[in-house]
């Protein structure tokens, strides 16, 4: 069954809103090797992927806390903070890749609706990211954690930049790949889609998707969301 939208409306969104790790692109090698080096400073054990994947998804302090508690390191919480995006700093774009199908669809949509990115990572990495793969151009904004809004899953961020496009919640997609996502797009009363695809399907609440969000298992499939001629829910 097709998703609900108004009688003959073939532009079904007016504003098209993106997570950026885990959605746009697969940053997760170089969150994890950042990680680790902050680890082994401190004569600890390596983290695998998988648990770093675990860690994302509610900003780099979060993140780093998280990293310091798993790994059993002995460090002031301000300092590791410090270091580790210090690090990171120096490795964005080391493994970083968008996810295959990202660059052609955000080319061809930004010709249609205006997008733009909110993410709990920091501005700072955020922005250089999405530019040093030539992408931040075909987002009206990017705003990240450290902004001037609450991070997500408080709506006001989410809420401000439909605001500040001329749209409505209704008439807002928001792709994500996280409960986070989620929860920020219920807050906000916009349309939501989960991208499957994502590291953050390592937890996501399945079973919290519903009758009128969109699942896709590949950025190849998001075409289909913005014409309004995919199914919503799991697709076989």
């Amino acid at each position: 069954m097709s998703c609900p939208y108004p009688p003959g409306d073939r532009q079904p969104f007016d504003f098209v809103v993106f997570d950026l790790d885990g959605t746009l692109v697969d940053s997760l090698q170089d969150l994890c090797d950042s990680a680790n080096v902050l680890v082994a400073e401190h004569g600890g054990a390596p983290l695998r992927p998988d648990q770093v994947a675990r860690m994302v998804g509610e900003g780099a302090r979060v993140l780093v806390d998280r990293v310091v508690a798993a790994s059993g390191i002995a460090v002031d919480p301000e300092i590791a903070l410090a270091r580790y995006l210090q690090i990171y700093d120096g490795r964005l774009l080391d493994r970083t890749k968008p996810y295959p199908g990202i660059p052609e669809f955000v080319v061809d949509a930004s010709q249609r609706v205006p997008m733009a990115v909110l993410t709990n990572k920091p501005g700072a990495a955020a922005v250089p990211v999405l530019e040093g793969l030539g992408l931040a151009r075909y987002f009206r904004e990017i705003v990240g954690g450290d902004g001037p809004y609450p991070k997500k899953p408080d709506p006001e961020g989410l809420l401000r930049l439909i605001a500040g496009a001329g749209a409505s919640p209704e008439r807002t997609l928001y792709i994500g790949d996280s409960a986070v996502d989620l929860q920020t797009s219920r807050n906000a009363a916009t349309r939501f889609c989960y991208a499957r695809y994502g590291f953050g399907r390592i937890q996501f609440p399945e079973h919290e998707i519903g009758p009128n969000d969109w699942v896709v298992d590949s950025a190849f499939e998001l075409p289909a969301v913005l014409r309004g001629t995919r199914p919503c829910g799991f697709v076989e």
